[in-house]
């Protein structure tokens, strides 16, 4: 039985793939520091359903405190793969906090790849994000573009320099690395930062929707189910092939325009949504569209999660939650 460390368990993706691992027979021990970026109830309701599960262990930790206090926190217990999901999260704050989002992502994971250097755990995979594709040309976006001046946020480039990091263990320490890059996750606990979890509170509230820009900027929604699948699958093809080192995307292969994504979260509440235009966001890009051929390729990737259907479990989680989620 493989037991697999995940960062930032206590997060939106990292709760569903714990509770995900765990339905599959894994081990797990979680990681997180609840950071105050959205409050920490959400969180801890997040985990309500894994801190009583025997094959779960939990522990409040902030990677930034270094190798020695992450070795305190696991002890003697053996780690088959790393998932590293813990992250300053999000494009725009980023901008007006870059220092705090380059300290906590890439000194983060700088104590993290250390630690396993240390202990000699030897498999990890990387949580990317499509931010690091900025306003590339070609689409759909894949793998293998060159990424020289792409990055158009402080968050973005705190994932790309992140992917750098995983390669320079990769080649002097040989560990086995699977860099994914999300594509805009969604669904039921989604961070209250982003757009489709803001947009339905202000909707249910009877306030305006803001609109950055002509309302055509463009993104590649991802189900959290389908995404908890790519990583389960990443982390069988990393226990499957030692000394990898690979880059693979994790989206939907269908961007959807800003109006588009409004209209269906409006039909998906049954209320007819009011607008309210505003200028573009600073680091924000125009589209984001995943290339899929290589995750397909490598893990059998292929999300299968409507829109609709997404949006729909999204609203029954939202209606049932607490305003501070």
């Amino acid at each position: 039985m493989h037991t697999v460390l995940v960062t930032g368990c206590a997060g939106f993706i990292g709760s569903h793939l714990c509770e995900r691992l765990l339905a599959d027979g894994f081990n797990v021990v979680g990681l997180d520091n609840f950071d105050p970026f959205y409050p920490r109830p959400s969180k801890e309701r997040n985990l309500a359903t894994l801190r009583n599960h025997a094959r779960f262990a939990f522990h409040e930790l902030d990677l930034r405190q270094g190798p020695t206090a992450l070795q305190e926190a696991i002890g003697s217990t053996a780690i088959d793969v790393v998932v590293h999901l813990a992250a300053k999260a999000g494009v725009g704050p980023s901008v007006n906090s870059p220092v705090a989002y380059l300290d906590n992502n890439l000194l983060g994971t700088a104590h993290l790849l250390e630690w396993m250097r240390t202990q000699q755990v030897t498999r990890l995979l990387f949580a990317s994000s499509s931010s690091v594709y900025g306003n590339t040309e070609r689409r759909p976006f894949r793998e293998d573009e060159q990424l020289q001046q792409a990055c158009i946020s402080p968050y973005a480039t705190s994932k790309l320099a992140g992917e750098e990091l995983t390669y320079t263990y990769h080649h002097l320490h040989g560990l086995s690395v699977l860099n994914t890059r999300f594509f805009t996750v969604y669904g039921p606990r989604q961070r209250p930062d982003l757009a489709i979890h803001k947009f339905a509170r202000l909707l249910l509230a009877g306030k305006p929707i803001p609109v950055y820009g002509d309302g055509s900027t463009a993104r590649d929604y991802t189900f959290v189910g389908d995404t908890v699948e790519g990583i389960v699958r990443g982390i069988q093809y990393l226990l499957t092939h030692p000394g990898c080192y690979e880059t693979v995307n994790l989206g939907n292969n269908r961007p959807v325009a800003l109006l588009e994504l409004i209209e269906a979260i409006g039909q998906a509440l049954q209320i007819q949504p009011q607008l309210e235009y505003q200028p573009m966001q600073a680091g924000d890009v125009d589209v984001t569209f995943a290339d899929l051929t290589k995750a397909q390729t490598l893990l059998g990737y292929a999300p299968h999660t409507p829109l609709a259907e997404g949006l729909a479990q999204f609203v029954a989680w939202l209606r049932a939650t607490p305003t501070e989620a």
